[in-house]
């Protein structure tokens, strides 16, 4: 048996089940250590440390060593993907409309080119031991990325401490990391389809890993009746048109920065990245491309829940 607990934070529902044998006050603890990933990280927290490097970009700003470590993930994964993850991507994401008045027309390539000259994750400049950072004159950080998934590894964490083996954290689907023991081996987790919501494309079966999803779901702006996702490639400027990534990983963190470089990725090249990156890591996903059709990685599918019929 269990219980379970759910609050909203990073935009997002995240539920937290464990066996109901442990106090309640467990939850209190866990939301709370997820609830300080939230002040101190968010960009979109005032007085946060990103939101501070946003406010003082073009000059050095005062952070600690956890900002530090988010940073200098990010900008090697950056590395890895050629630019095509870049969490200095904001002003491209402005430009088509998100966090501002909806737009009519699909922005001019001029405008793509101006926006595309502030985004450069490599002009972002790290200290790791005086602990300072400066990003570049007019650049914005945005942590959508991965800070929900940052703060479930964060919990995840002290769940270990706790001595918690079977339990699951649930953060608005998007990103998830069960617990197993010899008792609850495995948990079920179901993929929908992102255009049809109601139909389950499958359904995975995971042992103590981290399943992170990028899809445009309902984050999208309407230009001339054509549909544009968040998800915006720093490299083209356009979003993507893919539909759907989904990833199996032994953490969320590194899951969701990695489900969303993917997100840009044509599947030829999806493929190719995946080999490389299991040669040091648990790793498996599929990509679903513009036209629907799935394509996993060499041991996906051993995830997959085959039912009798």
């Amino acid at each position: 048996m269990y219980k379970a607990r759910t609050e909203y934070l990073f935009h997002s529902h995240i539920k937290i089940k464990i066996p109901d044998n442990y106090e309640d006050k467990i939850f209190d603890e866990l939301f709370g250590i997820m609830e300080q990933v939230d002040k101190k990280y968010n960009s979109y927290s005032e007085f946060s440390y990103f939101d501070l490097i946003n406010k003082n970009a073009g000059k050095y700003t005062d952070v600690d060593s956890i900002t530090i470590e988010i940073l200098e993930a990010a900008r090697k994964y950056s590395d890895f993907f050629d630019g095509v993850y870049d969490i200095t991507v904001m002003p491209l994401i402005r430009l088509w409309g998100f966090y501002r008045e909806k737009r009519r027309t699909v922005p001019s390539l001029h405008e793509i080119e101006k926006a595309k000259k502030k985004t450069d994750y490599k002009n972002i400049e790290i200290d790791p031991v005086n602990l300072k950072v400066r990003s570049g004159s007019g650049q914005e950080i945005i942590t959508g990325s991965f800070l929900k998934a940052f703060a479930v590894d964060k919990a995840a964490v002290r769940l270990a401490e706790l001595g918690i083996d079977n339990a699951v954290i649930n953060a608005g689907g998007s990103s998830i990391r069960c617990f197993n023991n010899d008792i609850k081996k495995e948990w079920t987790i179901s993929v929908s389809d992102p255009d049809e919501s109601q139909r389950d494309l499958f359904d995975l079966k995971l042992q103590n890993k981290a399943y992170s999803t990028s899809a445009m779901g309902g984050s999208f702006v309407k230009i001339n009746n054509k549909k544009y996702g968040h998800i915006i490639n720093p490299v083209t400027g356009y979003p993507s048109e893919n539909k759907a990534v989904g990833l199996i990983t032994e953490e969320s963190f590194i899951g969701d920065i990695l489900s969303t470089g993917f997100f840009n990725c044509e599947p030829e090249r999806f493929l190719q990245l995946m080999k490389i990156l299991k040669r040091d890591m648990y790793i498996e996903g599929f990509l679903m491309d513009k036209a629907g059709k799935i394509h996993y990685s060499d041991g996906f599918e051993k995830h997959i829940i085959k039912y009798e019929i």
